[in-house]
């Protein structure tokens, strides 16, 4: 049996925000798979509009724009 890997509060903090951010997503028009697709396949910008402090909203608004 494979051992589960233990995520830091870091990480578990910029999934939360990805997982709000997919909803501002899908409020703005994507499907969920859209929303998801678009945050996995730019998942380093999200990454850095995380760490600059933006809020899921504001991520979402410039992902939409």
């Amino acid at each position: 049996m494979a051992k589960k890997e233990e995520l830091d509060e870091e990480t578990l903090a910029f999934i939360q925000w990805c997982t709000e951010v997919e909803g501002f997503l899908v409020a703005g028009g994507a499907t969920v798979r859209q929303a998801q697709d678009h945050i996995e396949e730019q998942v380093e910008w999200f990454m850095d509009q995380f760490y600059d402090g933006l809020t899921p909203e504001q991520a979402a608004k410039e992902a939409l724009a």
